[in-house]
């Protein structure tokens, strides 16, 4: 027959049980669904594939702009660029000329 005391310290028992199976539901919970967890990574992984392409971009942008640069250096400036230039931001031509927009 139990007593009273062994009662207690059986309930206890379950108490500390059953707060640790708690808090181990809660790490798995964690690690499945947290944001680092299992069901996230697909979308991190298509977060990074989207930006190596928007770094690919860029560095098409970025050697696109370093061209432009060494061509207009201060020691040989391109003249086709430098008439290019010219024409587009001041707005000149010369009477015989004739003008043709194209999409960049």
């Amino acid at each position: 027959m139990r007593t009273i005391r062994q009662d207690q310290k059986l309930g206890r028992e379950h108490l500390v049980q059953g707060l640790a199976l708690a808090v181990l539901l809660v790490m798995g919970l964690y690690a499945v669904a947290g944001p680092s967890g299992v069901l996230a990574w697909g979308e991190n992984q298509r977060l990074l594939d989207q930006q190596r392409v928007k770094l690919a971009q860029l560095k098409v942008d970025r050697a696109h702009l370093k061209n432009r640069v060494d061509l207009l250096n201060s020691r040989s400036v391109d003249p086709d660029l430098a008439g290019e230039l010219l024409r587009s931001n001041l707005n000149v031509a010369r009477p015989d000329e004739m003008v043709m927009l194209l999409p960049h």
